[in-house]
């Protein structure tokens, strides 16, 4: 069955002529990489992650960078100066003139009030998937150890079992990381975090809960009716 159109607004036309910017979060596991590529095809706006921007920095040997690589070789997290930094260096080129997405951050309160006094953030996409669910579809994934093409046990499995539908490899490996414990304790560190700064973000307004657990276009067009 073929899928649906896709939903899709004007390139560029969300926050021309403004420096506004968007958030976007959610849970390991909720579809966030998939909806964050379909939102920059539809808006316009970059991407920015500080994860991302933090090697990259690094790798150019910045400023910030060397500040940044002496905290993340002793083992430590970087901190929100540090951090802030980097964005506020991204935000100075030329294709965040109209605003960015920033995929994971803020994290904390004292994250938001800082970006805050940098950009303005217009909205603040959170997709939510049940920990149920998200424990299934972590634990579910595997890949092929030879062309690297990803399979659920559930959702995508391969067509004949235990041979890749790519390469007709049957080398599959599963990532140690993707098991129930270590998935529900990042799903903890998560809502730990994100609770707080849900409730600072919806005190402003500007804070939309979108259900993940449904059909992936649905999902984006909930969000980019947010986003209108």
């Amino acid at each position: 069955m073929a899928c649906p159109a896709r939903p899709t607004v004007k390139t560029g036309t969300l926050h021309a002529g403004n420096m506004e910017s968007i958030v976007l979060f959610g849970p390991p596991g909720a579809g966030k990489g998939t909806q964050a590529q379909r939102i920059m095809e539809s808006t316009g706006l970059p991407q920015i992650s500080t994860g991302d921007m933090l090697r990259a920095s690094v790798a150019a040997g910045t400023q910030t960078g060397i500040e940044a690589k002496k905290f993340m070789d002793a083992g430590q997290l970087v901190p929100d100066e540090v951090i802030i930094a980097l964005i506020r260096e991204r935000l100075l080129e030329d294709d965040a003139s109209n605003g960015v997405m920033f995929d994971g951050f803020p994290r904390t309160i004292p994250q938001a009030e800082a970006l805050s006094r940098i950009t303005k953030v217009s909205h603040v996409i959170a997709i939510e998937v049940p920990d149920e669910r998200i424990v299934e579809r972590i634990c579910g994934r595997y890949t092929c150890g030879d062309c690297s093409a990803v399979y659920h046990d559930t959702f995508n499995p391969t067509a004949v079992e235990g041979v890749c539908d790519v390469c007709g490899s049957s080398n599959f490996k599963r990532r140690a990381d993707d098991n129930e414990d270590t998935v529900l304790s990042r799903l903890g560190a998560y809502h730990q975090q994100t609770s707080p700064l849900a409730d600072w973000y919806d005190n402003q307004g500007i804070f939309h809960r979108i259900n993940g657990d449904r059909a992936i276009d649905e999902i984006t067009e909930d969000i980019l009716s947010a986003l209108d």
